[in-house]
């Protein structure tokens, strides 16, 4: 975590709460306690151990600062594993607490985080299978939570989304992202996100289809892939049918745009159609096609998904195949991908501060991570770019590990975000400073890397943040 070894002397994030949304945490590590021993842990709510939710949720159990306590004094794993059961199995969590608001107490202070006095909460989302993704609704309830408990504990509070997936429209309006928008609207609150992993992994392909002309793209799918899905979203207003023609040169389709799920099975392959409809917050459309095997693994090799226009006003679409990491392998992709556009959601909501990520050894842009802009209508994302490669972060069981990916470069700015409401917040020297503005001080003190021509970009939105000893 050396990036940050040069921030004020005089800003800890003290006053501040920093929530992290994750994995979970190692509650043990000397990371995440005082010089005494204690806890610096305010809550834990742990959604995938039954028994005690929270006032209010009915999933999960919360534990205190004085239960967490009570299991750091205990004399044995089993009693501390009795007391508070929490594990982060993964280190995710821990890791990226870490880097936010780590203090570095193992290393006598050597890989402290950005925010080493903060105050932390931590959420640790439930999954619905093992090594599944969090549902939505977790995580919305998460959010829920850390901005509940911030007000009743009357403290600020960044909160560090290190999290996302391929799945929506990419503009901002899928009601995760709207939910985003309207929570931190609440006060004193700031969001951070990742934007991702996905911008070199050939999962996004886009184009434009014109009256007259019919449109192919290629996707090749490896072998022994057990099943898939494909995202395809345009205008609700452009009507254009659609055929996907198989490896074996067998055409499936025209598919028609009607209610309810359209089923067409081939050789090994069965195939899964729903057309989507414009929601209350966006007039495009999604159509969705699941890829499942009729034995064990669907049909490998190159399909081409042919759009054929019958009525075109605008005529922009894209494609979206699932997040990389343990969904699809690596032979899985578009032949011509589009490397633009492939944030992970929620990145891409309005409230957030996106985060991209950088080699801040090379000073260069980190291929792997998410580029922007929104799909339309087209905004500024990511808004700015951290150190996201080999960085150094807390790992379960004691001592540190290096870690790489947009989920690592979000805790710097969420710590820097900190800093910045502790000058403005707790110090009084502004009291709105929070959400936006933070922000817009963050992108103002952004500076450029090299090699890159045009500011902002999509691939590092405004630059990189500053961790400078100034205030605002």
């Amino acid at each position: 975590m050396n990036p940050v070894q040069n921030q004020s002397p005089h800003l800890f994030g003290k006053g501040i709460l920093i929530a992290c949304i994750d994995s979970g945490v190692d509650y043990t590590h000397p990371d995440f306690r005082n010089e005494d021993g204690s806890t610096r842990i305010l809550r834990l709510w742990d959604q995938s151990i039954p028994g005690n939710p929270p006032k209010g949720y009915r999933i999960g159990s919360e534990y205190t600062q004085e239960q967490i306590n009570r299991a750091l004094e205990a004399n044995t794993m089993a009693e501390r594993e009795a007391l508070v059961p929490s594990i982060d199995t993964s280190g995710h969590g821990t890791a990226v607490l870490g880097i936010a608001a780590g203090n570095g107490r193992e290393s006598q202070g050597t890989e402290r985080g950005v925010a080493p006095e903060s105050s932390l909460l931590v959420v640790k989302l439930g999954i619905r299978e093992p090594n599944g993704f969090p549902r939505t609704t977790e995580l919305m309830q998460g959010v829920d939570y850390a901005i509940r408990t911030a007000q009743e504990l009357q403290m600020p509070v960044v909160i560090n989304l290190s999290f996302g997936n391929s799945y929506g429209a990419h503009n901002g309006t899928s009601l995760l992202e709207t939910y985003l928008n309207q929570a931190v609207g609440y006060g004193r609150v700031t969001l951070c996100v990742g934007t991702g992993n996905e911008g070199n992994r050939a999962g996004h392909t886009a184009g434009r289809v014109r009256q007259g002309e019919n449109y192919e793209a290629e996707l090749g799918i490896g072998t022994y892939e057990p099943a898939m899905n494909l995202q395809i979203w345009k205008n609700y207003q452009d009507q254009m049918e659609i055929s996907l023609v198989h490896p074996d040169g067998t055409i499936i389709g025209p598919l028609e745009q009607t209610l309810g799920t359209q089923r067409y099975r081939h050789a090994g392959t069965q195939l899964l159609i729903y057309y989507g409809k414009p929601s209350p917050y966006s007039t495009s459309q999604e159509i969705y096609i699941d890829f499942l095997p009729t034995e064990s693994y669907i049909d490998s090799g190159i399909w081409r998904i042919r759009l054929i226009p019958r009525r075109i006003l605008q005529g922009e679409f894209s494609m979206w195949l699932p997040g990389r990491k343990k969904q699809v392998g690596e032979a899985t992709r578009f032949y011509r991908p589009t490397p633009e556009t492939t944030l992970t959601i929620p990145s891409t909501a309005l409230s957030a501060i996106s985060v991209a990520a950088y080699d801040s050894r090379r000073q260069s842009y980190a291929d792997f991570s998410g580029r922007g802009y929104t799909r339309l209508p087209l905004q500024i994302k990511p808004d700015l770019a951290a150190p996201g490669v080999d960085i150094r972060a807390p790992r379960p069981g004691g001592g540190y590990q290096t870690a790489t990916g947009t989920s690592f470069a979000t805790p710097f700015v969420s710590g820097a975000a900190a800093l910045l409401m502790e000058w403005g917040i707790v110090r009084g020297n502004d009291p709105y400073l929070y959400g936006q503005k933070v922000k817009s001080y963050l992108i103002n003190g952004a500076k450029q890397l090299p090699g890159e021509t045009e500011w902002p970009n999509a691939r590092v939105g405004w630059g990189n943040p500053m961790y400078s000893t100034k205030s605002p």
